[in-house]
């Protein structure tokens, strides 16, 4: 699949009404007399960190949180990336896997790790006399059902100002692929401690073979992916278009070798295909408006 893919969940889009968005975001941007902003590699924080790196120059900051949950390779990516354009690009260590509340993994991980996020931002903001702090929600953000991320942002007064100026996924995708970003046909991402299944315990061996995983994957050649972690079961999810090729004889045999060195016993494909429970939410609501 080529990484021209783009999530099928989003809205046509009208070029005009894009570009008329940006102006709007540039404006918003202007008015901040400092800013950092949480950039994670993906395709919104990326398109949002370009944007303000043109209206701030200096005055903006791109802060990188490492941590055992970003894949090394993203990690790389991320701050190639950010040397490439130039960004004051800043690198953070968090500290989610200290908190219990993260590691138990009940349904509210995503806000504990949101939280450690923005604290350790603020701290660095403190620190460095930076007046606002931003994240790369969206849009299309808006109609996530579980909103933790928001609700951490709204206790630490982080903007986001890409919901501000009404950019969803489809629009900032092309805007990106304007400004020559390689990240505007990235594949949807999310942190590796969301490959567990609620109720069961984050550790940082768990986490290591899920990433160790998902790195074959990728080396495969596989754009959407999800190494689910079951015990000694490692569950792949990948897009329906790619079903076909994961039953080539080599390409198989070479998975299940490499992924059973990761430790895992049993590896099984889900012919479900994958799925973005979050996406599927967003669709249903969006088309019923």
């Amino acid at each position: 699949m080529s990484n021209e893919t783009i999530e099928l969940y989003t809205l046509p889009l009208d070029e005009k009404e894009a570009r008329k968005k940006e102006a709007h975001l540039k404006e918003i941007l202007a008015a901040y007399p400092t800013l950092a902003i949480a950039f994670s590699g993906g395709v919104d924080s990326a398109y949002l960190s370009d944007v303000a790196h043109e209206v701030l120059a200096d005055k903006c900051q791109m802060i990188l949180a490492d941590s055992p949950s970003l894949p090394r390779s993203e990690f790389k990516e991320a701050t190639e990336l950010g040397e490439a354009q130039g960004w004051n690009l800043i690198v953070i260590h968090t500290e989610e896997f200290q908190n219990e509340n993260y590691l138990k993994n009940d349904g509210n991980r995503c806000y504990f790790c949101r939280s450690e996020l923005f604290r350790k931002m603020k701290e660095y903001s403190d620190a460095n006399g930076v007046e606002v702090l931003a994240y790369g929600a969206m849009a299309d953000d808006a109609f996530d059902p579980t909103r933790l991320g928001q609700l951490a942002a709204t206790e630490y007064e982080i903007v986001a100002p890409l919901q501000e100026a009404e950019l969803g996924k489809t629009e900032i995708r092309y805007l990106s692929k304007e400004r020559g970003l390689p990240t505007h046909g990235k594949a949807a991402f999310a942190c590796l401690s969301s490959r567990f299944p609620k109720g069961v315990e984050v550790t940082l061996e768990a986490i290591q073979q899920v990433e160790a995983a998902e790195e074959v994957l990728k080396g495969l050649g596989f754009y959407q992916y999800r190494a689910r972690h079951h015990g000694d079961i490692c569950r792949i999810e990948i897009d329906m278009q790619d079903i076909e090729k994961m039953l080539d004889g080599k390409i198989r045999d070479v998975l299940v070798r490499d992924i059973q060195k990761a430790g895992y016993k049993h590896v099984a494909l889900d012919l479900s295909g994958y799925s973005d429970p979050n996406a599927v939410a967003m669709a249903s609501q969006k088309f019923q408006r």
